[in-house]
């Protein structure tokens, strides 16, 4: 693979006083990073040489202003440096300033993506705590995407070993994700992750849709959702021609899914699906935005403060993420033509 054919990534560094700069040196300092794509830290360059010492590793920071200006070297850690956290900020404390270069890093990085400068953003975690305090309001990442790139479809996708696991609902309340559990909503939802599979290469895709109570209802003993909502959601799918198949016991759905009976399973709310993927996998598992117009990835896991500055902190979910922006960059183009972005990013 030549130079040019390999992907350019933009990886941010999330919070930097977690431990997303130590896992973007580590992962962007190894030599598949540049073997495998065109990597670009997105942040401040001094942070990311404090997370290269932290981590005692033998690598050069080239702070950069512009894309074109990276050098994309073995041994090089090229960083779209953002000049805004210091070196000094004390690790594992919430601060408005690292919130703030956190927030400029995913718009830094959006832009270059929208502009076709990158071909995907990979994303180390965010502090929402430190996003607040910088005068953000947003919920977490995705909803800060869907926001800078004018998308109303976004959802989450997570990708553990070759599985997809798409998500109903998400951040709500387990009583107010069930008042969600209604035949519109869960068609939406079943479409979405169609349109989703087909985007990143599956053209016949077959999707499994979890139950929602034990045993999926027992015909309405253990609950009626099954009854009165997911079943007619699904037989309205199958109506329109896509291969779908539920509702299946969530206790089973999973397994079936990662043995190849399914290519996705839309889990009906958060903890089902992350509890699933993240028991199975959670160094491998990634989180994959859909309806964007830009490709991101993302590891699943928070910025640990706890261990954030000790150099102790894996990076199996960022080399995970890395690799899965690297597999799904050619489908980049897709994702603008499916989603098509309608508001620029702020400067």
């Amino acid at each position: 693979m030549t130079s040019t054919e390999r992907p350019i990534l933009a990886v941010t560094l999330g919070d930097p006083v977690g431990i997303g700069p130590e896992i973007t040196a580590r992962t962007l300092s190894e030599p598949a990073a540049t073997e495998q794509a065109r990597p670009l830290a997105v942040g401040d360059a001094a942070v990311l040489r404090r997370a290269v010492e932290v981590c005692k590793l033998d690598a050069e920071v080239n702070a950069v202003g512009s894309v074109s200006e990276a050098r994309f070297e073995p041994g090089v850690i090229d960083v779209l440096d953002l000049g805004i956290a210091p070196a000094d900020l004390p690790w594992g404390v919430v601060d408005g300033t690292a919130g703030r270069s956190a927030v400029a890093a995913i718009e830094a990085a959006t832009r270059a993506a929208l502009a076709r400068e990158v071909d995907a953003v990979v994303t180390s975690p965010i502090n929402k705590e430190a996003i607040w305090a910088a005068g953000s309001q947003h919920l977490g990442h995705t909803e800060m995407l869907g926001e800078l790139t004018g998308s109303t479809r976004f959802n989450t996708m997570f990708w553990v070993r070759g599985l997809k696991i798409f998500f109903a609902t998400r951040h709500l309340s387990l009583r107010e994700a069930l008042d969600a559990m209604t035949k519109p909503n869960i068609e939406h939802s079943i479409r979405e992750a169609y349109t989703a599979l087909q985007v990143f290469g599956t053209s016949e895709p077959r999707l499994a849709v979890a139950a929602l109570n034990p045993h999926g209802g027992e015909n309405g003993k253990f609950g009626d959702e099954e009854i009165v909502a997911i079943a007619p959601a699904v037989e309205a799918a199958r109506a329109a021609g896509l291969n779908v198949t539920g509702p299946v016991p969530a206790d089973s759905v999973f397994h079936q899914g990662l043995e190849g009976r399914y290519d996705g399973v839309l889990s009906l709310y958060h903890d089902q699906g992350h509890i699933a993927s993240k028991t199975v996998d959670f160094h491998g598992t990634v989180s994959v935005t859909v309806g964007l117009p830009i490709l991101r990835t993302s590891v699943d896991h928070g910025t640990a403060f706890d261990i954030a500055g000790t150099g102790k902190a894996d990076a199996g979910t960022m080399r995970a993420a890395f690799r899965a922006a690297v597999e799904l960059a050619p489908f980049a183009g897709k994702l603008r033509e499916v989603y098509p972005p309608s508001a620029p990013v702020r400067s």
